[in-house]
């Protein structure tokens, strides 16, 4: 028997155990990879932003791109309604590169096809589909959420040029895209119009491009181009028009008058006024301006606010209001007419030393309105209202010398002083029209009518009695007057012929010749006796010589 003690006893050993298994190995190079493609994409790719637009017209996820430039900078990888459904939420995935360009100020848009009266825009659509414009911002702020516009801004931050602000009563015909004109050249557009904040202006945002940017200067006047100017002067009939897209869609023009010279390039966004017409916009302002009233008893309609005012002819000033008002002494009521006068205008009629003689005048109160007043008292200086067309019935106000006017003495003490007036010759005209039409109507008409009406049938009947008396010769006195000049012809051939026989023959008693003269004898005395019986009838009856012969 075997003693189990004698035998090798077996020990167990734990195994050892290692900390790192190289199985393990695949895993973590596997993990490695992925956390390294990872870093790569996100380092490779741009970033993930949101874009609300109010429709989706022509957006499609994974067609649909961004372009900046024409160069495709993202594309759109989703699109879902917003929580209230009233918006669009799209979801873009910008490039590496578009990375910066994601700032607070950024704008996208969709851009579609458009055909406006100014051209035509996003051709390119028709075949590729409508894409999502981009415009740069200026903010260093970054930003992943966005709001898209409802249409693409007409003017880009890359265009040199600048921007101004006009402010005008009315926008008119004018639009986006309405061209801006200088000098008939096509120099930039209307980018945008807004009212202003309290209602009373248009604010419209005009871009001019460079290089014709630098001709606006603080002294340049805008006016609307649009439609045509049509007037009418001693020259003839003057149209005026900036081109025919501005008849269709408005035009703005531009220019600086020629007494504002040599200023410097307006600021960008400098605000302007905006003219109705190129006359307003370029007339040069008066800085001295006087103004005056005058009363009158006339018809006021046909006067407006701007109606000229002149001296001798001369353009001197305009008025500034019409109305009415009530005479303090009579209690009646009158017409009020407020103008202003400004004396620039006088001197530059002046030449030389008579335009240093009106500014001195014009430097001393007292003595300007000492020459006034003699030119009211001592050579009738009056305002008087004057038609200036007879058609359109527009009124002015006319200074003149007259004849023996009613005295008058301005008082110059009072804030506005009242300028005297003498009736005008308008209502003079309208009662002379008046009275001529009164007189026109006043004719018999239907009297005249008549009694034309009874003169030609008189007539009438005068040429038929003519016609039937020229019958009764040609059928009656006519036969024997032709009667008797055969009778006369007759004779006048016999005495020929008596003449060729005589020179033949010698005239006995019974000779040929001798028989021949005494038929020839009775003949004659025959043709006698019918125009002394002719003669002696119409001396007895000289009515047949129209009426004919009266028969027995």
């Amino acid at each position: 028997m075997i003693d189990d003690k004698a035998l090798p006893q077996a020990t167990l050993v734990p195994p050892k155990r290692s900390r790192f298994s190289a199985v393990w190995l695949i895993p973590l190079v596997a993990a490695v990879v992925a956390i390294g493609i990872a870093v790569v994409q996100v380092l490779h790719e741009g970033p993930t932003i949101t874009i609300e637009f109010n429709s989706a017209g022509g957006i499609e996820p994974g067609k649909t791109v961004v372009r900046y430039k024409d160069v495709t900078i993202g594309q759109v990888t989703a699109m879902v309604l917003s929580a209230d459904y009233s918006k669009v939420m799209v979801t873009v995935k910008m490039t590496k590169e578009a990375a910066g360009l994601m700032v607070t100020d950024a704008q996208f848009w969709v851009v579609s096809p458009r055909v406006t009266l100014s051209g035509v825009s996003g051709l390119s659509t028709l075949l590729s589909g409508n894409y999502i414009g981009f415009e740069r911002g200026q903010s260093n702020q970054r930003q992943r959420r966005f709001v898209g516009l409802d249409t693409a801004p007409v003017m880009t931050s890359e265009v040199p040029g600048r921007q101004f602000l006009l402010k005008a009563n009315d926008l008119g015909s004018l639009g986006i895209d309405s061209p801006v004109y200088f000098r008939r050249l096509e120099v930039g557009r209307v980018i945008a119009y807004d009212l202003a904040p309290d209602g009373s202006k248009m604010n419209i945002k005009v871009f001019v491009d460079a290089p014709y940017d630098r001709f606006v200067n603080p002294q340049t006047r805008f006016w609307n181009a649009s439609g045509i100017d049509l007037s009418m002067s001693a020259n003839g009939v003057e149209v005026h028009t900036e081109s025919l897209v501005s008849l269709l869609i408005g035009g703005i023009a531009l220019d600086t008058p020629p007494y504002a010279t040599g200023a410097a390039p307006a600021d960008p966004g400098a605000a302007f006024n905006l003219y109705g017409d190129r006359a307003t916009a370029m007339k040069q302002p008066d800085t001295i301006a006087h103004h005056y009233v005058a009363y009158t008893t006339e018809s006021l309609k046909g006067l407006t606010v701007g109606a000229p005012v002149t001296l001798l002819g001369l353009p001197v000033g305009e008025v500034t209001d019409v109305g009415i008002d009530i005479n303090p002494k009579t209690k009646q009521l009158r017409g009020r007419i407020e103008l202003v006068a400004y004396p620039g205008k006088l001197r530059a009629h002046l030449e030389g030393r008579q335009r240093s003689l009106a500014e001195a005048i014009q430097a001393n109160a007292q003595e300007a309105h000492a020459f006034f007043q003699r030119l009211v008292e001592e050579r009738g200086l009056r305002a008087q209202l004057r038609s200036g067309n007879l058609l359109t019935g527009q009124l002015y106000i006319a200074f003149d010398f007259f004849p023996d006017p009613p005295p008058a003495q301005i008082d110059w003490s009072k804030e506005t002083p009242v300028l005297p007036m003498v009736p005008s010759t308008v209502t003079d005209l309208e009662g002379r029209i008046t009275g001529i039409l009164a007189k026109i109507e006043a004719l018999p008409f239907k009297t005249i009518g008549a009694d034309l009406r009874q003169v030609l049938v008189s007539f009438d009947k005068t040429l038929k009695d003519i016609d039937q008396a020229v019958n009764r010769i040609d059928t009656g006195l006519t036969p024997e007057l032709t009667a008797a000049v055969a009778d006369l012809r007759r004779t006048v051939a016999a005495a020929d012929r008596l003449i060729e026989s005589t020179n033949a023959t010698l005239l006995g008693e019974d000779a040929p010749g001798q028989l021949q003269l005494r038929n020839a004898l009775e003949e004659i005395a025959g043709a006698a006796r019918s125009v002394r019986v002719l003669s002696d009838y119409l001396e007895r009856q000289p009515e047949s010589l129209i009426r004919g012969k009266t028969p027995k």
